[in-house]
């Protein structure tokens, strides 16, 4: 007798447990950054075009192969086409990569929200280059140790998997997303009233055209992937526990609106602060652990009640990494739950282990092994390469070329239809067939080519 599949109670929960996949880190530390490196208002113009049309036409056909496969990435891609099962591996391999790093990151969040809450901001504002290298270096006691940061954080992500779809991943993401999205607007709201504030809002806001070159156009597309679990089975395991009932595309519009206004009020929460703090420069925003651990605390020290807006602003991530970690977590254990029928306790415990070992490379990556590296790369570095610059695009380029040149569109448009008339249908088969995989093979190449450093974007 088959075990009948987890699905998510109706559209509104899918949504919001989708969106709170998407939105995650790369919309908080590296959104802004590139909104500010490539021209402010002219990325953001061209990231929301892309995500219409090119982010449309991914996140459709991955959630309608797992609605109408009803299996994880490794199961759906064989049912489609038996010839390419080899690509489920491929996606497959991805969570796997990213999740333990991903609750690196997400401890060192934990860590920052604590230092905040308990008013010790300024403290590390007041060095906060020095403080996040010797926290990360496992310089300091056991409080100041990342390990435990680590181990908190993943097994705060596995308590919600363990409840399963309806009572874990769905109820927390309806919590979660609308409280993210109000933290995201009163940040922004102090942010906005520091002084010279105003100077980058115009820059963030208004489109430059003079400032539009293919790299604002491969920066907008690299993030949008990134942004939008695209590629990394995520969206194919949560379309496989999506009611027949509900609109794929309606789905996949306000998931897309969700993602993308996160991205807005981050960049608003942080280009205008960051530009005033810096002096009127937009250059000087940086990226990654950089602007969040060293920049940003130094920034919420200058403003009024800092100690507070800081608070805010860690409690927010968290919510952003947690929704995102556990949908990464999700998707490796409902793959292992498929490929080797285990109860979702078990599976959740051990796979729980598993995400323990390997992400303890990462955090050892800047202390003991810190003088290993792999291509130049330390080890969080070499996993976040590996799973977000090289598997995530050919895994993609793959996924088109099956869907659009072997089983056909149709497939995706049939299932798309059962709730009605597919509105984009014509605007996905374009994408699906021509335009996404040339795209794909730039952000390949660019991005390959940028970690050689053959090329800067």
């Amino acid at each position: 007798m088959t075990k009948e599949r987890s699905s998510f109670t109706g559209r509104i929960g899918f949504v919001l447990a989708a969106a709170g996949s998407a939105v995650g880190l790369g919309n908080l530390w590296r959104f802004p950054y590139l909104a500010a490196k490539y021209g402010g208002g002219i990325f953001l113009l061209v990231y929301i075009i892309l995500a219409v049309t090119f982010g449309f036409a991914l996140m459709v056909t991955e959630i309608a192969i797992g609605r109408k496969t009803g299996l994880s990435c490794i199961g759906a891609y064989k049912k489609l086409d038996k010839r390419f099962g080899f690509l489920g591996w491929l996606a497959g391999i991805v969570p796997v990569i990213i999740v333990p790093y991903y609750c690196v990151i997400g401890g060192w969040v934990i860590k920052y929200f604590a230092e905040f809450v308990s008013g010790n901001g300024s403290a590390v504002a007041a060095d906060s280059e020095n403080f996040f290298g010797n926290f990360i270096g496992m310089q300091g006691g056991l409080f100041d140790n990342p390990m435990l940061w680590f181990v908190l954080f993943v097994l705060l992500t596995a308590a919600v998997v363990i409840f399963g779809v309806e009572k874990g991943i769905e109820k927390v993401s309806k919590i979660m997303m609308p409280a993210l999205v109000i933290l995201c607007i009163v940040v922004a709201g102090f942010a906005l009233t520091t002084d010279g504030a105003l100077q980058g809002l115009k820059y963030y806001l208004l489109p430059d055209f003079s400032k539009f070159s293919s790299s604002t156009v491969l920066g907008a597309l690299g993030q949008l992937f990134y942004s939008m679990s695209l590629a990394m089975g995520i969206m194919i395991t949560y379309g496989s526990y999506m009611k027949k009932e509900d609109s794929i595309e309606k789905s996949v519009h306000q998931i897309e609106i969700f993602d993308t206004a996160v991205a807005l009020l981050a960049g608003l929460m942080i280009i205008p602060a960051v530009v005033a703090f810096n002096g009127g420069d937009p250059s000087k925003i940086n990226a990654g652990p950089g602007l969040m651990f060293v920049t940003l605390p130094r920034v919420f020290e200058s403003m009024p009640f800092g100690n507070v807006i800081g608070t805010l602003f860690f409690i927010l991530v968290f919510f952003a990494a947690l929704t995102s970690s556990i949908s990464l977590m999700e998707t490796v254990v409902s793959m292992v739950q498929d490929k080797l029928h285990w109860g979702r306790k078990l599976t959740t415990v051990v796979v729980t282990v598993g995400i323990l070992l390997i992400g303890s490379l990462s955090v050892f990556g800047y202390g003991p092994l810190a003088d290993f590296k792999i291509l130049g790369m330390q080890m969080l570095d070499f996993f976040d390469f590996i799973s977000n610059s090289v598997l995530m695009p050919i895994g993609a380029f793959i996924t088109c070329i099956l869907v659009g040149h072997v089983v056909g569109t149709k497939v995706i448009a049939e299932e798309v239809g059962l709730n009605g008339k597919f509105a984009g249908e014509k605007m996905h088969r374009v994408m699906i067939r021509w335009i996404a995989p040339i795209f794909l093979v730039a952000i390949l190449a660019a991005q390959v080519l940028t970690a050689a450093g053959i090329i800067t974007i």
